[in-house]
């Protein structure tokens, strides 16, 4: 331990050029003395002392060479490791600047920047060795973020199209192809069910046709026989005998009227009596209006089951067309037959509005609102030409329809063969009641 401080001193003073001179040497030469520890460097030493430390101060010597060398080399290498790391910086801040937004990429340069002069520029280890490996590490970080750099460079460049592998484009080629093979598949099996549903489709609608020619065929024949309708309005309704289950129902309502004018063909085949060749009742009045001939009672008319008896005969069996008239000023009335007026009078429920809403019935009288007949009362025989009005008609026109020279429907119930529909046995067949009434005659 002595030897090596003394070899430390004597390169300290060679460095500051301060020698210990051996008197028995002079001129110009110096000579490194060791001396002991404590001892004066300014008093003269023993020769035996050098002597004996001879061999000793070359080995000194020599290992102070060697790290002076050992030195260099370091120095020499760290600055060749710092102009590779120079290097590496520059073309990893280029491929940064290539990789990154423009406006991170100042702030990442400088943030890459400050670690790195944290990391290897800043204070070295001051052991080589440990310096060394501090570089090495630090080398081998950078050429994994540069390798990573290229590595997205080139995914970016296959995804933008630039460059694709010839692997790559083959095995996109391929899954493309079995794509398209699939989607052809898909679509001819598609094409198949839709021409199997096609041809299903086509033999159900033959069969459909089929279907509805045959119904035709045979309304056809129906309205050529038994229901031949010229026209909607040349029917009747056949009520054949005398029960409480047997009428016909007109489907629309009334509104509410001040007046009205009700007309129609009627044919009855059986007495005493026509019965009750309509009725309309509401709620809280079935006998709103009622054109009944009961037993030996003359024909009568009822308004809000107020009573008129009218001077009519029906009941020959023949056709006859028959109106009757009414409004609410005073209660005026007046019946018609075949055209002519046969009587009028007034006070008949005067002042009362027909109320709406209720049902009208032909051949029964109602005793509730479209129901609990009575079949003493029933009308027997035939029915045509249901018309009714919201106004009293003037002579001249019931003259025109009775006599067939004009043809008026009614505006609030006119005869139709869909507002009729008749219920319990009662029949429709067709009529033309001009050429009828002339046969009659």
């Amino acid at each position: 331990m002595h030897y090596f401080l003394a070899g430390l001193l004597c390169f300290y003073a060679l460095g500051d050029r301060r020698l210990v001179l051996s008197q028995d040497i002079a001129g110009s030469r110096f000579v490194c003395t060791a001396i002991p520890v404590g001892a004066d460097p300014n008093c003269a030493v023993p020769p035996s002392t050098m002597q004996g430390t001879s061999t000793q101060d070359e080995h000194l010597r020599d290992t102070v060479m060697q790290l002076r060398e050992t030195i260099l080399q370091q120095k020499e290498t760290i600055v060749n490791q710092q102009g590779s790391i120079k290097e590496l910086t520059s073309k990893l801040s280029r491929c940064e600047s290539e990789a990154s937004p423009q406006d991170g990429r100042s702030r990442s340069q400088g943030s890459w920047r400050k670690d790195y002069n944290k990391n290897t520029m800043g204070d070295l280890p001051r052991d080589p060795v440990e310096t060394i490996d501090h570089l090495g590490k630090t080398m081998q970080s950078l050429k994994a973020r540069l390798e990573n750099l290229e590595q997205q460079q080139q995914v970016r460049m296959n995804m933008s199209g630039v460059s694709v592998p010839n692997d790559l484009r083959e095995l996109l080629k391929q899954r493309l192809g079995d794509l398209e093979k699939q989607l052809l598949t898909k679509v001819a099996s598609l094409e198949q069910d839709k021409t199997q549903l096609y041809n299903e489709t086509a033999a159900h609608r033959h069969r459909t046709e089929a279907t509805l020619n045959s119904l035709l065929e045979r309304i056809t024949e129906l309205e050529r026989g038994n229901f031949g309708l010229k026209s909607s309005e040349d029917f009747k309704i056949s009520l054949p005998l005398r029960t409480n289950y047997l009428y016909g129902r007109i489907k629309s309502s009334l509104p509410e009227m001040y007046a009205f004018t009700v007309c129609m063909w009627l044919k009855s085949s059986s007495g005493p009596g026509i019965g009750t060749p309509f009725s309309y009742g509401v709620p809280g009045q079935a006998n709103e209006i009622v054109l009944i001939e009961w037993g030996n009672n003359p024909i009568e008319l009822l308004v809000n089951d107020k009573v008129a008896q009218l001077p009519l005969s029906v009941s020959d069996g023949r056709w006859h067309h028959v109106c009757v008239t009414w409004t609410t000023r005073d209660g005026l009335w007046e019946a018609y037959q075949d055209g002519e007026k046969l009587g009028s009078g007034e006070n008949l429920a005067p002042w009362h509005p027909i109320k709406p809403g209720g049902v009208i019935i032909l051949g029964q009288e109602q005793d509730t609102v479209g129901g609990r007949f009575d079949a003493t009362q029933a009308f027997v025989g035939e029915l045509s030409q249901f018309n009714m009005w919201d106004r009293v008609l003037r002579p001249a026109d019931i003259m025109g329809i009775a006599n067939c020279s004009s043809y008026m429907p009614g505006n609030i119930v006119p005869w139709v063969s869909s507002n009729v529909e008749v219920l319990g046995g009662a029949t429709k067949g067709p009529l033309e009641i001009c050429e009828d009434r002339l046969f009659d005659s």
